[in-house]
């Protein structure tokens, strides 16, 4: 029972402290993502070679899409840290999906596991888990461990310590596959905002557009033409980040798909072999004093 709540209380301390660490990267990219971006819009995108006489003032130069895109506005940057973010945090969730699988091809480790415990080889499965680390290898772990004390348990019905090893391998479960879905919420965020906020910025545009054309009097069919033109940059750079995130977000949701279905073929390996291998339907009856 000690090993037992060791073994959780160290998976919790893991899990609390990779949690720890997701939100305190988001604090941080997030603001300063936002910082940068308003920066390459004010000194890269505004810089006065891009438009004509020299000041962000005017008309963009004829082609400069640089100064086409600085003219969308102040929903610019926001709508570029968004795009800026998805590929940040995509980066991020790769890198830790990666290190839940573990060194080794996960398919191929659930094999092994499986050929050990045919062979009746706990130790070398459970020496396969330290090789593979990683969720997976950490998560099947915790299953053989209990799978080796239930072994050695003879009060128990088999019943009672297959539901034992079940329940720890779904409590490892819990530990460890929340820390592989932080973050996604974020890119599933930009996902629904980004289109928005770039409707936002092109509604915001046409209206100066035509306050500008109804200021002048005249129709100007340029201006109104080069005001759309500048309006609509908002709405492109809001699909694009809503589609690079609805795309990143289903891509790492597959992957951790495939993590949990290999962590359950896992499981219910080391539950059947236990059943098939262990026949014994309960603790020994004690005979009767008269």
């Amino acid at each position: 029972m000690e090993k037992k709540t060791a073994v959780v209380s160290k998976n919790a301390n893991v899990e609390t402290s990779g949690s720890t660490a997701s939100s305190i990267f988001a604090t941080i990219v997030i603001p300063i993502t936002f910082v940068v971006c308003v920066l390459i819009y004010m000194f890269v995108l505004g810089n006065p070679a891009n438009f004509e006489g020299g000041s962000n003032e005017n008309h963009p130069l004829p082609g400069n899409y640089l100064g086409i895109v600085y003219k969308g506005g102040w929903v610019v940057p926001v709508l570029m840290t968004l795009v800026l973010l998805v590929f940040i945090f995509a980066i991020e969730r790769a890198l830790t999906i990666s290190k839940a699988k573990g060194t080794k091809n996960v398919a191929g480790f659930v094999r092994t596991i499986s050929a050990k415990l045919n062979q009746r080889d706990i130790n070398g499965a459970i020496a396969a888990c330290d090789t593979q680390k990683g969720s997976v290898g950490n998560v099947v772990k915790a299953g053989l461990l209990k799978y080796k004390e239930m072994q050695n348990e003879p009060e128990l019905l088999k019943a009672e310590k297959i539901a034992a090893i079940q329940k720890e391998i779904e409590e490892s479960t819990s530990l460890e596959l929340p820390m592989l879905e932080k973050n996604l919420v974020i890119i599933s965020t930009i996902a629904s905002i980004s289109t928005l906020t770039g409707l936002v910025g092109t509604v915001l545009g046409m209206i100066k557009a035509f306050s500008a054309l109804a200021a002048s009097g005249t129709p100007d069919a340029t201006a109104l033409s080069n005001g759309i033109s500048e309006a609509l940059i908002n709405t492109a750079l809001g699909v694009t980040g809503s589609a690079i995130a609805i795309i990143a977000y289903n891509y790492f949701t597959s992957k951790i798909d495939e993590l949990t279905y290999s962590i359950d073929e896992a499981g219910f390996s080391i539950i059947s072999t236990f059943a098939a291998q262990h026949e014994t339907t309960g603790a020994p009856v004690r005979p009767q004093t008269v």
